[in-house]
């Protein structure tokens, strides 16, 4: 397999082109009118830019205001707002006449495109960064060794002086069907379009659909299915007894606001997760209500008609999951009852949510300088004296920065948070080196 490495030591290496990387490169950029120009990069494993790509579908709505976007609430006069963008695009006033703060994740999507393509020189997209290594000299690490992987196999190696893991989540599959990972007819969510595209076989006749989750996700294919899938039958398996509506209303969305940040970090660990699950209601496992009403709504009809189409099965667990042929057999219990049928369903939708794990697995080579990977204030990973290359987790810090951390919201803030420190741990990390090479000159 061929290699390829870069003798030239990049300033930063961001993991991931997704909305917190292209908050950052905006914030470097606008800080570099003042600052040095940081000579970066960003590494994404998908072809090209996506976000949330194989799940917008037609009703698929923003459920935050278009004002959080990736700079609005740090300079309102950036060229990369979302209203520049609708202005750039001649739909500014279309926009206005919609009279909502909420667009379509298509539109919505296609900004962050956009934006992207404004970065496109300092993104590689294609390439997979499969480990983060030390470059020990000394004693201590300076820098950094970033492997990546294109689509081709090919291997490519960087130094770094600082890196911004920014991957994402990865999708939360059950136990119960870890051994489906080849079968195409049980996928996760987060590879919905592309899952039901591959399906033509079953998608053109009838078909028995299952679909395992209440959030947000869930309810979404629900209605894709219903309204573009006319022969499929779906049932929603759910644990709770109904939909919890997402809370957005304005008390409770303070608590997204980015002073809740100093809040939480400033918290007690006890007071932290006190307060994670005081508001768990308004992120996970809820559905907004208009699409609640909605799927209420298509329910309903179906009472009407006697077309009993779909089914909602509350307080359910799935317990066995078996291929029998071209079907998989659920065996679900009802929890209120106790009782237990097995159903044969022809495709399986897992709306299970998504873990936030990756960093561990790419920064595993310097774990013995990195403790238990809690981050400062500013998100900067808290190494030991040995490790001076600055890391910094975006994405991942839930549990010592809040619930707005993997979302939307804090983006434009936490991105000149991030910024100005990068900036000073790289001059203070110059500063050492340039210390340490006179003394041993003058040795």
């Amino acid at each position: 397999m061929k290699k390829t490495t870069t003798s030239d030591v990049l300033d930063l290496i961001g993991v991931g082109c997704g909305p917190s990387n292209l908050a950052l490169a905006i914030a470097l950029e606008e800080q570099e009118k003042s600052r040095k120009t940081l000579d970066m990069l960003f590494l994404d494993k998908q072809a090209d830019y996506q976000w949330h790509g194989n799940t917008i579908t037609s009703q698929s709505e923003l459920q935050i205001s278009f004002l959080k976007d990736l700079v609005s609430l740090r300079n309102p006069t950036s060229p990369y707002t979302f209203v520049n963008y609708l202005q750039k695009h001649g739909r500014l006033l279309d926009f206005i006449n919609l009279n909502t703060f909420y667009p379509c994740r298509m539109e919505f999507s296609d900004y962050l495109r956009w934006v992207a393509d404004q970065f496109s020189d300092q993104c590689r997209y294609g390439e997979e960064v499969v480990s983060i290594e030390p470059v020990i000299s000394n004693g201590y690490i300076d820098t950094l060794r970033v492997l990546s992987c294109d689509t081709d196999g090919k291997e490519s190696v960087r130094q770094v002086r600082s890196v911004v893991v920014s991957a994402g989540g990865t999708a939360r599959v059950p136990e119960l069907f870890n051994s489906f990972a080849m079968n195409e007819r049980v996928f996760h969510h987060s590879t919905y379009l592309s899952s039901m595209a591959k399906l033509s076989d079953v998608t053109d006749k009838s078909m028995r659909v299952a679909i395992i989750g209440s959030g947000q996700s869930a309810a979404e294919a629900f209605i894709d299915l219903n309204d573009n899938y006319p022969q499929a039958k779906v049932d929603m398996i759910l644990r709770s007894m109904d939909l919890k509506p997402a809370d957005s209303s304005p008390f409770v969305n303070e608590i997204f606001a980015p002073e809740i940040t100093d809040l939480m970090f400033g918290s007690t660990p006890t007071e932290r997760e006190r307060l994670l699950t005081e508001y768990h209601h308004t992120n996970y496992s809820v559905v907004d209500i208009p699409m609640i009403d909605q799927i209420y709504g298509i329910l309903y009809r179906q009472k009407v008609s006697g077309d009993a189409r779909h089914g909602f099965r509350n307080s359910s667990v799935v317990e066995q999951a078996t291929v029998n042929g071209e079907q998989i057999e659920l065996a679900v219990r009802n929890t209120r009852t106790g009782e237990q049928d097995v159903t044969a369903y022809d495709v399986v939708i897992l709306a299970t949510g998504y873990e936030r794990k990756q960093h561990l697995d790419l920064l595993a080579p310097l774990s013995e300088y990195l403790g238990d990977y809690a981050v400062d204030r500013n998100y900067r990973v808290q190494a030991d004296e040995r490790c001076r290359t600055p890391i910094y987790l975006q994405g991942c810090c839930e549990a010592s920065h809040g619930l707005s951390d993997s979302l939307l919201s804090i983006l434009a803030t936490r991105s000149e948070e991030v910024a100005t420190s990068l900036h000073a741990a790289l001059d203070q990390a110059a500063e050492q080196v340039a210390q340490e090479s006179a003394l041993e000159m003058a040795e």
